[in-house]
């Protein structure tokens, strides 16, 4: 008998890698979480900074509300569980209905640095979950600061809320107590007067009455279980929806009572996804011999990896990575990634280090765990970190009194 000739279907090609240019970049400049508060700062007359999206309109008392994890698309997915939400929008980004994006990577430290000190990643330099310290070899996590790092020398540039209360305008930050003495909080978020109340009602009352206590004011304020309740049981989940309930109800307190002549944003650090439960969809970097292979130190989160090479290894790293993952992670060497932008337009030379040899963002619903380095992370339903529009797109909500 003849054997069956081979044909392009019974013998598949290996998968082609994504190309770098098809990762959505950030916004930077234009219409990034870095370029809101200086917008909002340009029209409160603080000198120094830059009206940058061109689409908001002054306001002399100005409120940004961030609801952590809370993204674009989860909102529009759930009409149902945020009616509040929903009817506002299309006032999002001035009244034209279309979001902000986050930034590289799309993670909370980032984010909160990127919104307080108005600068992109590659410069404020929170440029992951945790990345490479290049003075001590370790990795260091910026959302826990640990190990312990000086804050104003990781992270030097002032905010814009010490810039507003400069130039005279009130300015407080309305948030849980817990969070009033943080390196983080003392790097992106400082300027003015701190102000911790433990429940989301309590924050939303004072948040609005230190909006109406001048006639130029400034007033961040922030909610943080609607991500948690994402990352412990995912975006498709009861526990989930119920949060977003309540911070539906939170954001409609806040509106109600906003003294006069007063704009409230509400916005968000990033966004979330489900990630499956499966050897597929979570790849196990301490199970893989592959992917440990001339690595020293793995980096980031699950969907955004910073890797670190042995000296040496660094272009097989890159190499193997994009062999194994490539068509489904964007893989980029670091100077790829700089290039590219996905940090921002230009990186200081203090970050430069700071960032993978290997850069890796998840494309699809996947994730690298490190289960036995990294097991509160890896047990995580919920994750963040990439550039697809369900994690790097976030609201810009407005309401004006």
């Amino acid at each position: 008998m003849a054997q069956p000739t081979a044909t392009a279907s019974a013998w598949p090609e290996d998968p082609v890698p994504l190309a770098l240019d098809t990762a959505p970049l950030p916004a930077y400049g234009s219409g990034s979480l870095a370029d809101l508060l200086p917008t909002l700062a340009a029209g409160l007359g603080v000198p120094g900074c830059e009206h940058r999206i061109p689409e908001l309109t002054p306001a002399d008392r100005v409120c940004v509300f961030l609801i952590d994890g809370l993204g674009w698309e989860q909102i529009g997915n759930h009409p149902a569980e945020a009616p509040f939400l929903t009817s506002l929008l299309g006032s999002s980004l001035g009244g034209t209905g279309r979001p902000l994006t986050a930034g590289f990577p799309a993670t909370t430290a980032t984010s909160l640095a990127s919104v307080g000190t108005g600068l992109h990643p590659g410069a404020h330099g929170l440029a992951g979950y945790t990345v490479r310290d290049p003075a001590t070899g370790e990795l260091m996590n910026q959302l826990r600061w640990r190990p312990w790092t000086p804050p104003h020398v990781w992270q030097p540039y002032p905010t814009l809320f010490q810039l507003a209360d400069a130039a005279g305008v009130h300015t407080a930050q309305v948030s849980s107590p817990a969070f009033q003495d943080t390196p983080l909080t003392k790097i992106a978020l400082s300027g003015g007067t701190f102000h911790g109340r433990l429940s989301g009602e309590e924050r939303m009352d004072l948040a609005a009455r230190q909006l109406g206590a001048a006639d130029r004011t400034l007033v961040y304020t922030y909610y943080s279980e609607v991500d948690g309740a994402g990352h412990r049981f995912g975006v498709d989940s009861d526990a989930w929806r119920g949060q977003l309930m309540h911070a539906d109800q939170l954001v409609r307190r806040l509106a109600e009572q906003l003294p006069p002549g007063a704009a409230l944003y509400v916005t968000a650090d990033h966004g979330m996804v489900d990630i499956p439960f499966d050897e597929d969809s979570r790849i196990d970097f301490d199970e893989d011999w592959e992917l440990r292979a001339g690595v020293a130190l793995l980096g980031g989160e699950g969907r955004a990896r910073h890797v670190y090479a042995v000296p040496g290894a660094e272009a097989d790293v890159l190499a193997c990575w994009r062999e194994v993952l490539g068509d489904r992670f964007w893989v980029a060497s670091r100077d790829e990634a700089v290039a590219a932008g996905w940090f921002g337009p230009h990186i200081d030379e203090r970050v430069h280090g700071r960032i993978g040899d290997v850069v890796a963002a998840a494309h699809d619903d996947v994730a690298i765990i490190a289960s036995l380095n990294e097991p509160h992370e890896s047990a995580m339903t919920g994750m963040h970190g990439s550039m697809t529009a369900a994690e790097q797109l976030v609201p810009l909500l407005e309401v004006r009194s």
